[in-house]
């Protein structure tokens, strides 16, 4: 689970957002992901795809509800993520011929740049509902992304699933319980450990680590988020209104 602040609307949001910017953006990543792509994966073209809808994903945000007239450089490091994310969602179409060291140091790429953009948007004053949206979207999918890669590669059973995939439960039980929707303040418990489960998870992919020990400390792992999830369902229930 990651914390998003909840900001003040204002007439700001009338900006006619960065579309142009953002093409450009896309289009130079995308370059680059097709190169990178095509020298590590057995099936490159999954990864454009991955990221085509991504950028889609992020257009459509942008005409939502962003405030600001540029995408600046903390969006821009976000879109990063989220293209190296792509490669390893491609990774998913043939887990037992992509190297488990691209997948770790894609990964440890991934989770290293979080909080970069968040550092970025709070020096360029380009917070906003939708940075902090996308931001917690990208770290979600890649806990998952990483959980199906360890699924498929052998390294691990379906019991990592719980460990990727809990966020998307919470959601789906939202749908259920409206109460599970509502704003949470923001926490450092809560941040610390989404960089344990997503950290595990990388952790996990790396062939130095014994398969014996997998299955322990990915239950270590997911017993501290279902406590988490447990914590911010209780508050939730507490302050509903």
């Amino acid at each position: 689970m990651v914390d998003i602040t909840p900001h003040k609307r204002t007439a700001t949001l009338t900006v006619r957002p960065p579309m142009a910017e953002v093409i450009v953006i896309a289009a130079a990543m995308a370059l680059g992901l097709a190169a990178f792509a095509a020298a590590v994966l057995p099936s490159p073209g999954w990864a454009l795809g991955a990221f085509a809808l991504c950028v889609g994903l992020v257009v459509l945000g942008l005409r939502r509800n962003y405030p600001h007239a540029v995408f600046g450089l903390c969006n821009t490091v976000t879109l990063g993520r989220a293209a190296l994310l792509s490669l390893l969602a491609a990774a998913l179409f043939d887990a037992g011929a992509v190297s488990p060291w691209l997948v770790f140091w894609v990964g440890l790429t991934i989770l290293s740049l979080d909080g970069v953009d968040g550092w970025l948007a709070r020096r360029s004053q380009l917070k906003s509902d939708f940075g902090a949206r996308f931001d917690m979207e990208v770290d979600a999918a890649l806990g998952a992304v990483l959980a199906l890669w360890l699924l498929l590669s052998g390294r691990t059973g379906a019991e990592i699933l719980m460990l990727g995939f809990m966020r998307y439960v919470f959601v789906l039980a939202g749908l259920a319980w409206p109460l599970l929707r509502g704003a949470l303040p923001e926490s450092m418990r809560r941040k610390t450990i989404c960089v344990v489960q997503v950290g595990t998870l990388i952790v996990l992919t790396c062939p130095l680590i014994s398969p014996g020990i997998a299955g322990p400390v990915a239950l270590v792992a997911s017993m501290l988020l279902v406590l988490s999830f447990a914590i911010d369902t209780a508050w939730l229930v507490r302050h509903r209104r």
